[in-house]
């Protein structure tokens, strides 16, 4: 399997160019839906039954899911990654250009470089004769740079095709900490809200008196710097994206952009923020709402305040030992390989992810794709040789738990 990855290795990387040369942002539904056939047309000749789901009314392409039947009572696995990026069609960034060992393109770690690994290892399977009685099933999502709502039908497919496995393996990509490659057995949650301040207005003389109290962006100021002191805890992120107030304000365009009006002899009546916060486990979760609660709650003399929590979100996926075990099949693999142990990654190094959906059903393992900087922004590069370590990887960690009873 792994002569198979090094021979097939330039095949690949035609494969992965070929991939991020068509531009599958989120919202350019056709373009992802050109990715998932493309994928399909790999998948199929390796003995997958694929089969695309539209999700064309929740405003989103859909996803590509692919079944291979194996023998009976062997363990099921779940692959997992995504067929969109961050770059639309109005992005500037558009191209696969390579340089020797890096290349460079939308997507091309995040997750496009993902999936060519995932294919990589599948076609090393498949050509040792392993393939054939393993039974896997993968689900490549068509939203998981920007979900659509609700996320129940969203990431229905997921969660049942999760329910239906034994282990899952996501393919997004590695993470390499002071020169190590890190194994990933957490992610953690993506919860958004919405902060709505507000005070009595009148002349900017009057503020602070007994009438007209402290106004709307004293208010914001004194929950924002609360959340900042008070709210820290180890695995617990929190950040406001937006913050905009005044005489008049309001949050435009999905909360991406805002607007205000005043002047500086008003009292504010009116400030608004959008942020979000991330956690380790549904218990970090629900501590951290409660206490955010309570801090917005403690109001500024003459102000009120509320905090909305968005529904959904991205759930986490805590360091169980059912992963860690996991990760220590990968490093027996790894030794097998002649490659260095990878430790497991801390969790706050790592965002969101789909694989986190499942996580309560299914042992699991992150972080199987290619490794690749700056992603999410122009100038996104891969190091292409990731792409056969990782395959080596994955192709001899899937071969073993494949064959393990259920």
């Amino acid at each position: 399997m792994a002569q198979t990855v090094d021979s097939e290795y330039e095949r690949s990387v035609a494969l992965l160019e070929k991939l991020v040369n068509e531009n599958s942002g989120t919202m350019n539904l056709a373009g992802v839906e050109k990715v998932g056939a493309m994928m399909r047309a790999e998948l199929e000749p390796l003995g997958f039954d694929a089969v695309w789901k539209p999700m064309a009314e929740a405003g989103r392409a859909g996803h590509l899911i692919a079944t291979h039947k194996g023998k009976p009572g062997r363990k099921r696995l779940l692959l997992i990654g995504h067929l969109d990026t961050v770059f639309e069609l109005d992005s500037p960034f558009q191209t696969f250009v390579r340089d020797g060992e890096q290349a460079e393109g939308p997507g091309v770690g995040d997750d496009k470089g993902g999936m060519v690994v995932m294919l990589s290892a599948l076609h090393a399977m498949h050509a040792a004769g392993i393939l054939q009685d393993a039974n896997i099933e993968i689900v490549l999502t068509g939203d998981e740079e920007d979900v659509s709502d609700p996320l129940e039908i969203a990431r229905a497919d997921l969660i049942a095709a999760g329910k239906r496995a034994d282990v899952a393996l996501d393919f997004e990509g590695l993470v390499i900490d002071e020169g190590k490659d890190m194994g990933s057995i957490a992610r953690r949650s993506s919860n958004s809200w919405t902060l709505t301040t507000s005070g009595k207005t009148g002349h900017s003389s009057l503020i602070f008196n007994a009438e007209y109290g402290d106004g709307a962006v004293n208010e914001m100021a004194r929950i924002l710097a609360a959340f900042r002191t008070q709210l820290p805890e180890p695995n617990l992120t929190f950040n406001t994206g937006i913050v905009v107030g005044g005489a008049a304000a309001a949050l435009e365009d999905d909360s991406l952009k805002a607007a205000a009006s005043g002047k500086t002899n008003i009292i504010p009546s009116i400030a608004m923020a959008r942020g979000d916060f991330r956690t380790l486990s549904e218990e970090q979760t629900q501590r951290t709402r409660k206490r955010m609660q309570a801090i917005v709650d403690a109001h500024l003399p003459g102000t009120d305040a509320k905090i909305v929590f968005d529904p959904g979100g991205y759930p986490s996926m805590p360091p169980t030992d059912g992963n860690r075990t996991l990760l220590a099949k990968l490093n027996e693999v790894n030794a097998d390989l002649g490659l260095p142990q990878m430790p497991a990654l801390d969790p706050v190094k790592r965002g969101a992810g789909d694989i986190s959906f499942v996580a309560g059903d299914v042992d699991g393992l992150a972080g199987l794709g290619t490794y690749s900087r700056g992603d999410h922004a122009p100038g996104e590069t891969v190091d292409l040789d990731s792409i056969r370590r990782q395959a080596k990887r994955a192709a001899i960690l899937m071969t073993r738990l494949s064959r393990e009873q259920r």
